[in-house]
């Protein structure tokens, strides 16, 4: 697996002193449009689809397509130009699969704008969790036919928002270690609190 450090992608309000010295200009309309066009697309054609179409069929094959599409646009495309990452998945001689997770490696104070950054990383945050109520939605209402279509919008954006939190934090090691010293640092504080007390 190889890796390289990124220093100029912000998560959510990370390096908030040096996204002063960014340019908070959207620098790639289109490519922060259509990152999210598509799956806010997708998202409204299935809550709209018994007033658009009542045919199932159009519906399931539209919804597809623009999960589809928005699949294809942020993991080749939107990733690397809003904020410098991608991911992709690549077959050796062997025939082994070998994940593939890369930052941009770059100390250019203008390579990301804050304001993509916050588009890209709220787009691929917020719609999953749509299609997590969708799922559960649809599975507690008995409409199961359309547990196929929930299931697949589910599967695709959470593979571009795990792909993009590997190149964002690193490897599954880098993931628990980070997850190990978060919980050290709240059983700490929560100890700490305890010691001082009244």
């Amino acid at each position: 697996m190889r890796r390289q450090d990124s220093q100029d992608a912000p998560l959510f309000g990370e390096d908030e002193e040096s996204s002063a010295i960014r340019n908070n200009k959207i620098r790639h309309p289109l490519a922060s449009f259509f990152h999210l066009f598509f799956r806010t697309s997708a998202i409204v054609v299935y809550l709209l689809c018994d007033v658009l179409s009542g045919r199932f069929i159009v519906c399931m094959v539209t919804i597809i397509l623009l999960l589809s599409c928005d699949f294809w646009t942020v993991k080749n495309v939107s990733g690397r130009l809003l904020v410098g990452l991608r991911w992709w998945n690549q077959v050796d001689e062997d025939g082994k699969n070998h994940w593939v997770f890369e930052s941009r490696k770059t100390h250019h104070p203008n390579t990301t704008s804050s304001v993509e950054s916050r588009i890209f990383w709220l787009g691929l945050i917020i719609c999953p969790i749509f299609w997590i109520i969708f799922v559960f939605s649809t599975i507690f209402s008995f409409r199961i036919k359309w547990l196929a279509v929930v299931t697949m919008g589910l599967v695709l954006q959470w593979a571009n928002l795990y792909g993009y939190v590997r190149c964002k934090v690193g490897g599954a090691s880098n993931l628990r270690s980070m997850a190990k010293n978060y919980l050290g640092v709240q059983i700490y504080k929560q100890a700490m609190k305890k010691t001082e007390g009244p």
